[in-house]
């Protein structure tokens, strides 16, 4: 099953931007003993996967300049899988496949993916236009606490963060600091007077499943300063549902896992050699590695091309994407 670009962005666009199963050819580590209260945050992030229907809500609240107007709600969504694809213990890697329906057939795409870090020494971060760097976590905001890293559905980056697990009131609920983020698809199409975000992340369990919020301060620049343009709440569902193709969403991890294994260990390998990475994005696309990798994983699950020579033909994608200093 193969999906063309145009295909891709417009069910991309309807999106909005069960049991956990490993993924073959990926083992899961068996996690050494940790301390309780460790453990009882690896269970929290692992809750997050299983099979749901998502609804991404988006809703620009306040202004912060006189002349911008907020754009109206926007409300987007369909069923998405997510499944643990590694566990070292204090390491968890969590990978969203979107499953759409369209004119009678079924479409998987490769969605975000999620890595969770425990007491992490470095987080990759958003810097600016293009570039993400690795930063050191002090020795203070990491005690105790969990990074975040986002990675887009080609596993080029997109931002991160660190923050700690919550117990409190009988709710779990983990909170980011302050996190850059570049712009995502729905507001980059538009040609919006802001630049990029600063966002506070807060995942928390609900009795249905999950729920991501976000607090995104768009902000531009005006007159060589930064300013903030208005505020946005996102509010995204994950309610536990498995009346959808679960099964085509895992066959094509079955088919591409190994792929992308390939694909990730490409993208770190390009971060540690600068402790960063730059990479161009595009309104449409995201990285402009987007087409020719997630193209690739299409290919190797409709059984048009092997996994080496796709793995070999991704690398050499990320190398001259990322090749400026």
């Amino acid at each position: 099953m193969q999906v063309n670009v145009t295909r891709r962005a417009s069910l991309m666009a309807f999106a909005g931007a069960g049991l956990a199963l490993a993924a073959p050819g990926v083992a899961l580590a068996q996690a050494r003993r940790l301390p309780a209260n460790v453990e009882r945050d690896r269970q929290s992030i692992l809750a997050m996967a299983g099979d749901y229907r998502v609804r991404f809500n988006f809703d620009e609240t306040v202004p912060f300049v006189s002349d911008y107007t907020p754009r109206e709600p926007t409300t987007s969504g369909g069923y998405e899988s997510v499944r643990v694809i590694e566990d070292r213990g204090e390491f968890i890697s969590l990978q969203h496949l979107l499953v759409a329906e369209h004119e009678g057939q079924t479409f998987i795409i490769k969605h975000w993916r999620q890595d969770w870090t425990y007491q992490p020494r470095t987080v990759l971060v958003y810097d600016r236009l293009n570039y993400w760097s690795l930063a050191n976590v002090s020795s203070a905001d990491r005690r105790s606490a969990w990074s975040q890293t986002v990675w887009q559905t080609d596993d080029s980056p997109r931002y991160g963060g660190v923050g700690s697990w919550n117990y409190d009131n009988n709710r779990t609920i983990w909170i980011s600091g302050g996190t850059a983020r570049p712009l995502a698809r729905r507001d980059a199409i538009r040609n919006p007077p802001y630049i990029r975000y600063t966002s506070i992340n807060r995942h928390a369990l609900t009795p249905t499943g999950w729920v991501h919020e976000q607090d995104n301060e768009k902000i531009g620049e005006r007159g060589g300063a930064m300013v903030a343009i208005v505020h946005e709440d996102g509010v995204n569902t994950y309610d536990r549902f498995s009346d959808y193709p679960v099964a085509a969403a895992d066959a094509y991890w079955q088919s591409t896992a190994d792929y992308w294994a390939g694909v990730r260990g490409a993208w770190d390998e390009a971060i540690a050699r600068r402790r960063g990475v730059w990479v161009e994005e595009e309104a449409q696309n995201g990285a402009i590695t987007g087409p020719t990798l997630m193209g690739l994983a299409d290919r190797i699950h409709a059984g048009e091309i092997t996994t080496p020579p796709a793995i070999t033909e991704a690398r050499s994608a990320i190398a001259i994407a990322t090749s400026q200093a």
